[in-house]
């Protein structure tokens, strides 16, 4: 029985193995995305009256925008119109999502 688990155990071992080398340059962008909406939604928020709130919806709409964040503390959302059109629900509580 201890052989049948050694012959199992090595072609999914290397099976991962490979996975983890096909994967890795997509980890290693999505980390550089990330860390490039960290940058711009700093600028961006930088004087909003409460932070947190603003980074955490700012890195959600920047991602989802291909990394594109408005210059500026505030407007200039036309020069990115999927920052722009991002809203929250429907109806009367909607309003923009997006800093």
């Amino acid at each position: 029985m201890k052989l049948f688990s050694a012959r199992l155990s090595f072609p999914l071992l290397l099976l991962l193995l490979l996975v983890g080398l096909l994967l890795a340059p997509h980890f290693q962008q999505m980390a550089s995305a990330s860390a490039l909406c960290d940058e711009k939604c700093g600028v961006r928020c930088s004087k909003a009256g409460v932070q947190d709130r603003c980074l955490k919806d700012c890195e959600i709409c920047c991602e989802a925008c291909n990394n594109c964040v408005p210059s500026g503390t505030y407007g200039n959302k036309d020069e990115c119109p999927c920052y722009r059109d991002k809203y929250t629900g429907e109806g009367k509580r909607r309003r923009p999502k997006c800093p």
